[in-house]
């Protein structure tokens, strides 16, 4: 892979100039780290050293003197006309890359190694709602002794979960039984097991741009071939998405109609109808993600998943989940689908874990009644917190834009001049992590966006805007302001 093209060298560095110290030492440590441990492999060509300057906010003489230092060492090695190469490691020779050389998303490398001082917007998390206390107390006075009982194995899920969530999808308008119920450990496991059956090496897969950074790596482990359409107000372009299947036969089409992340926009019904029947006569299965359904920043907002316009045959798989509207720590979500597919990707799962944990799926069997609640309480703290961040920003960062989002925790903000992955780079030395909107594209594309989470307690958020314009005043980005015709509605 060529670095100077991928777009992934400062996923790939992450936190490299956090805490004290030079910056080209610690650039150098950087670069020493992701090479030893096989992230940058052999024979790899890195950015030149004006190119790496400009991505990360430096001076070209901070990248030389790094540079200096790793040829020094051996680890790199320049030749004229082929540019810096990866010379060399400690564990190249013992331990294979892994993961098919994607790098890891900075989502996932947020959660692995933790925050320290950083106030870090990689990841939307949510407090734990008070339900969820109350339902592990019930579960530990009421159901011990039945879970006891049990062999502690159910791949396809609790039996009680799944007619609970089948109940719960019927009443909401989507007839469902528990035999078209897979409980999963999380949605992410749910889009990971739909990427198994589904994608193979070479296959085509149909997603939005932008999209959820850790999906995107999902199936580009599968060795899958991203075909991108656009999202606007209501959600995926269809009409791409209607072309893309006729014209390259996708194994799949991934999409998130309520509420998109990271614009949090709303597929219209009907959109949801014209996919619905896209997945019906064309036979091409539709993975409709919808992990935010709960998220809702208007409580009337709210559609029926794909599935529900539908026949009972469509190959339309639906997953949610409780990490965004119960508890981030209560790994529980579902996938939705015809028999035939839940039952196939009931194997996979039995095949990867042997089942999720059966006490959480007790304590989500309690919840999943009480959602309609959990939503309305969600909303009213993602709607103080939005009018507070709307604010802020207004009077911290006014030429920032961004359209207040239907649903979601996060704005979709589009900065005026410069990248967003530059700028990450500054914001990172002042205390804050931002996802850059090239990680959220199948295409490195909204290079001049960026998600910012808002559910974080009022007092973070006030300190994470201070911090953020801070680090835009110390931002001198060299390409000229943008024009751009769209208004900023807060």
């Amino acid at each position: 892979m060529d670095m100077t093209s991928s777009g992934t060298v400062e996923s790939i560095l992450g936190r490299w100039s956090d805490g004290p110290g030079p910056l080209h030492r610690k650039l150098t440590a950087a670069l020493r780290e992701a090479i030893d441990h096989g992230h940058l492999a052999f024979g790899e060509r890195l950015p030149s050293e004006r190119e790496l300057a400009a991505r990360l906010a430096v001076s070209r003489s901070t990248v030389v003197t790094a540079y200096d230092a790793l040829r020094t060492e051996g680890l790199l090695e320049s030749r004229q006309g082929s540019g810096t190469r990866v010379r060399g490691g400690r564990r190249r020779r013992t331990e294979p890359v892994g993961a098919g050389g994607v790098p890891l998303s900075p989502v996932y490398r947020s959660l692995i190694s933790g925050s320290g001082g950083l106030i870090s917007l990689a990841c939307a998390a949510f407090p734990a709602h008070p339900r969820v206390a109350e339902a592990l107390a019930d579960v530990t006075r009421e159901d011990s002794d039945k879970l006891f009982a049990l062999t502690g194995y159910s791949p396809a899920g609790l039996p009680l979960l799944r007619e609970t969530i089948a109940d719960m999808l019927t009443a909401d308008g989507t007839p469902t039984t528990p035999e078209q119920v897979l409980v999963t450990t999380g949605a992410q496991q749910a889009v990971h097991l739909s990427g198994m059956l589904l994608v193979r090496p070479g296959d085509d897969v149909v997603v939005e741009s932008p999209s959820f950074a850790g999906t995107l790596d999902v199936f580009r482990t599968r060795g899958a071939r991203l075909a991108a359409v656009p999202v606007d107000d209501d959600g995926a372009d269809v009409g791409a998405i209607r072309d893309l299947v006729a014209a390259r036969h996708p194994s799949a089409v991934y999409v998130m109609p309520s509420f998109h992340n990271p614009t949090g926009a709303l597929m219209s019904v009907r959109r949801r109808e014209a996919l619905a029947s896209l997945a019906t006569t064309e036979r091409v299965p539709v993975l409709e993600d919808n992990a935010l359904e709960q998220v809702a920043l208007d409580d009337s907002e709210r559609l029926p998943p794909i599935a529900a316009y539908g026949t009972d045959n469509a190959p339309i798989l639906t997953t949610s989940s409780l990490s965004k509207s119960a508890w981030g720590g209560l790994r529980v979500g579902w996938l939705r689908g015809p028999i035939p597919l839940i039952t196939r990707l009931a194997e996979l799962k039995a095949m990867t874990d042997l089942g999720s944990p059966l006490l959480d799926q007790a304590v989500a069997a309690r919840l999943v009644p009480h959602l309609d609640e959990i939503r309305i309480d969600n909303c009213a703290a993602l709607c103080r917190n939005l009018e507070l961040v709307s604010e802020l920003l207004a009077e911290q960062l006014p030429e920032w834009q961004w359209r207040r989002p239907r649903g979601g925790p996060s704005l979709w903000i589009r900065i005026p001049s410069g990248t967003a992955a530059a700028y990450a780079q500054v914001a990172l030395r002042h205390g804050v992590e931002v996802i850059p909107g090239e990680i959220m594209s199948p295409s490195a594309d909204h290079r001049d966006h960026m998600r910012v989470p808002f559910t974080a307690e009022p007092p973070v958020l006030e300190e994470t805007v201070r911090r953020l314009a801070a680090a835009w005043r110390d931002y001198s980005p060299r390409d000229e302001a943008r024009e751009t015709s769209r208004s900023v509605v807060v």
